[in-house]
């Protein structure tokens, strides 16, 4: 039989090669993006691709900023819709609500983590959009006009908020299940040393806990937004799929995923096409990179001060 250390030498050294093997997938994704795209990098400027609205692909046009600020307001929609509520659950669960009400509400939580997307995007043509189309977009119209943000003359439905209401629904078991279980894992007796001072429940959450867990809630936000952000189906059905830049929550959009997805071995006859929608890949990618290491510099300084 192996020894006790030479078992946890090969257990380290497979770990390191599975951490590695996964650095070296994401660059090789990255390469292969950037290979693929660098045909139409060299005939138009990065600048251009990026900041341009016009998108004609038949007159060789490529502006990638309306699917760009299309995919940001969603996304972005869809986190200021489910971030305070899915904390304020995951408190709920964590702190007030009883083994048997917990265990009930954990299951269901799961269950919706694993329905697939085509279902939640059927579940917001058929509700969302009707609810968005006969009821706020009227209502805004005739009380809220004057906010810039919520003026608009789409009256079909399919926009910005419908997606980010469904995106916002399917976030929801991700970051609860991660932020509930962080809350949970704040040594009981810090609550109790908390209590004991005279603090009331409430300010041992908020002064106590809150601070011990900002961590692990922030990860569980960033893991919220990384499955927004790369979402496809479900918003392609819901958005509108208009390529120009939204000024309104009312608007169409048309995210970067719903455009990959939807002409990608379509229309790649078109010259550049194809580099095109990769090189809209390489920016989805780019994006969500981004986001990840501003995230994880947040994390870094939320541990520091927690500690």
């Amino acid at each position: 039989m192996l020894s006790r250390a030479l078992r946890e030498r090969l257990s380290s050294q497979l770990m390191q090669m599975a951490t590695l093997f996964t650095i070296l997938l994401t660059l090789l994704i990255t390469l292969a993006l950037y290979l693929k795209s660098k045909p139409i990098l060299d005939l138009h400027p990065l600048e251009q691709l990026l900041f341009s609205s016009s998108w004609h692909p038949m007159k060789g046009e490529f502006g990638l900023l309306p699917f760009i600020l299309g995919t940001l307001w969603v996304t972005g929609l869809a986190m200021i819709l489910s971030v305070p509520l899915c904390l304020l659950s995951a408190m709920y669960l964590s702190e007030y609500a009883a083994p048997r009400i917990r265990a009930w509400v954990k299951p269901l939580i799961d269950l919706l983590a694993g329905i697939p997307s085509v279902v939640f995007g059927v579940w917001g043509v058929l509700f969302v959009v009707p609810l968005v189309k006969d009821y706020i977009v009227p209502f805004t119209q005739e009380y809220l006009s004057f906010i810039p943000s919520l003026a608009t003359t789409n009256t079909t439905g399919y926009s910005l908020l419908a997606g980010g209401v469904v995106l916002a629904v399917m976030v929801f078991p991700f970051i609860i299940s991660v932020a509930e279980e962080v809350l949970c894992a704040v040594p009981g007796e810090l609550r109790a040393a908390s209590l004991a001072v005279g603090a009331t429940k409430w300010q041992t959450i908020k002064h106590v806990v809150l601070r011990k867990a900002s961590p692990g809630l922030i990860a569980a936000v960033v893991l919220g937004f990384s499955r927004a952000f790369g979402e496809t189906i479900a918003v392609l059905m819901v958005v509108g799929n208009v390529a120009r830049i939204p000024t309104s929550i009312f608007d169409a959009a048309y995210p970067l995923p719903a455009l990959i997805a939807n002409n990608y071995g379509e229309m790649l006859s078109v010259p550049l096409y194809d580099s095109a929608l990769l090189l809209a890949a390489l920016v989805l990618l780019s994006v969500n990179l981004v986001f990840t290491i501003l995230a994880r510099v947040v994390l870094l300084g939320a541990t520091k001060r927690a500690i």
